[in-house]
């Protein structure tokens, strides 16, 4: 049986679903995660998404802001990641009982 959450998890939490609930924002962590080494820069996120590359990369720092990718700068340009124990905790709390 999993332990209720405290105040601050859900506040966590409820910001990253915030973060989450946009179509596009679902979708690039989707294209993230399924990216060759699950990464990928904004360059090769805009025309799969069919957005600007401004409204990409503020897409991108709402969800890093969140907590749910990490980012690293290389040059010019910048890589984003997923980060898997943010979705995994999101999970847990969307389908107790399922995880350990």
């Amino acid at each position: 049986m999993q332990a209720p959450l405290t105040a601050e998890q859900a506040v966590t939490l409820s910001h990253r679903m915030k973060a989450l609930a946009d179509p596009a924002r679902l979708r690039l962590v989707s294209m993230l995660a399924a990216s060759p080494g699950g990464e990928a820069c904004v360059c090769d996120l805009t025309e799969p998404l069919g957005l600007s590359q401004p409204t990409v990369s503020h897409h991108l720092k709402v969800l890093h802001d969140a907590g749910l990718l990490t980012r690293e700068k290389r040059s010019t340009w910048v890589y984003y990641a997923v980060v898997p124990e943010a979705l995994a905790a999101l999970a847990d709390v969307l389908t107790p009982g399922v995880r350990a």
